[in-house]
């Protein structure tokens, strides 16, 4: 009996420690799976930021999508599906690019309308009067069918080339139209008034009561009105002025708008007679003008540029240009390729818009009574009231 108590009692003891082995093994199982849940957890978390981060972007994408309606290329693709691609070429005068004036400034408005529509102009510069025509044929066979030509002198080749062609459209600057071609439209403007304000700014500001103007030949009608303006804007203001207009006509037409050198010596011959402004309005003729006028600064002389706002273009002018009178040829030829573009292009006469450029540095030099008289005579120019008296062109040309 108590060897079986014994055999027993050293039984319990060897099974005991297993059976407490075992038990805490089975609890830590639990704990240790409570952790992968744990970090389950976390990684939706994370998956949250996601779908936050891809709502920015539809609320970008409708800002991308609507950007292109500002711009103006739709449209120019609308405008120009009837009549398939717009093909720009541009044809200049002799004076060529860098004449800072009216050949720049019409190629300024071709840039600005193709760009508008997305195409790429071309410029054919002309050195010799004798390519005019050859000039346009070239763009003619190269299929342009919008052309602009530049300068009075262009008018009788692109008259030709436009009858020859009545499916290209033409634009010609500074070329007056006396019959309505349906597919040449004449860009032109009314140079008298704009010489008529620059004259009459020019006798307020003269000291001397001397006054000149240096201009290209007065062959050209829109040279003619400007002179012809300025003379009797001055007039208007003093009666007894003296002004002194030359025409550079004893030269070619290849000659009389890119002769800087006469340009100047002439200014200088005026200002050594006590011109103390000067109106330079002859392509680089003109600008000859305008450095003469710089050279002798230290004598209060003053230069009134051209066409467009020389203050921008002619830098070395600066100290003493006072205004230009400007023809705002840029936005004309704009909005006359802008026409073909949306079908709406008639041929004719265009009139654009003239005025005087800002003074700039020679601001503070023009009295506050004359801006306003300035203003007040634009205004009737503008609306007939005040009319200059200069024909359209020179009597007996």
């Amino acid at each position: 009996m108590r060897k079986s108590l014994y055999a027993m009692l050293l039984l319990f003891a060897l099974v005991l420690p297993l059976l407490a082995a075992c038990g805490g093994g089975t609890a830590a199982q639990p704990t240790a799976a409570v952790a992968p849940p744990t970090a389950a957890v976390e990684a939706p978390t994370a998956m949250v930021e996601a779908p936050t981060a891809m709502v920015e972007a539809p609320t970008a994408a409708p800002e991308a999508t609507a950007a292109p309606e500002a711009t103006a290329m739709p449209e120019a693709t609308a405008a120009t599906s009837g009549t398939g691609t717009i093909k720009i070429g541009m044809v200049t005068d002799i004076a060529k690019l860098g004449d800072k004036g009216f050949n720049d400034s019409a190629w300024e408005g071709v840039q600005q309308a193709a760009k508008a529509l997305g195409v790429e102009p071309k410029v054919i510069e002309t050195t010799d009067p004798n390519d005019y025509q050859k000039n346009l044929d070239q763009f003619i066979s190269e299929g342009y069918n919008v052309i602009v030509t530049v300068g009075f002198n262009l008018q009788e080749a692109t008259v030709a080339a436009a009858k020859a062609n009545p499916d290209i459209k033409f634009i010609g600057v500074d070329q007056a139209q006396t019959d309505v071609i349906p597919n040449l439209a004449g860009l032109i403007f009314n140079e008298d008034q704009a010489g008529y304000l620059a004259g009459v700014l020019a006798a307020s500001v003269s000291k001397s009561g001397k006054i000149g103007a240096i201009l290209g030949t007065d062959a050209v009608p829109a040279v003619w009105r400007f002179g012809e303006g300025y003379r009797a804007g001055a007039i208007s203001i003093k009666p007894d002025i003296s002004v002194q207009t030359v025409y550079h006509n004893d030269v070619g037409f290849d000659k009389t708008f890119s002769d800087p050198e006469w340009g100047k010596t002439t200014a200088l011959s005026m200002i050594d007679q006590g011109v103390d402004v000067v109106f330079g309005a002859g392509g680089r003729t003109g600008n000859g003008a305008l450095l003469a006028a710089a050279d002798r600064k230290d004598k209060g002389v003053y230069a009134i540029g051209v066409d467009t706002d020389q203050y921008l273009t002619v830098p070395e002018a600066k100290a003493v240009l006072i205004t230009s009178a400007v023809k705002i040829i840029p936005d004309g030829v704009a909005k006359l390729i802008q026409t073909v573009a949306d079908g709406t292009f008639k041929g004719g006469n265009n009139f654009g818009t003239v005025g005087l450029a800002p003074f700039h540095d020679l601001d503070s030099q023009v009295p506050a009574d004359l801006k306003t008289k300035l203003t007040d005579i634009q205004k009737q120019l503008l609306d007939g009231t005040l009319k200059t008296n200069v024909p359209a062109a020179k009597p007996g040309s």
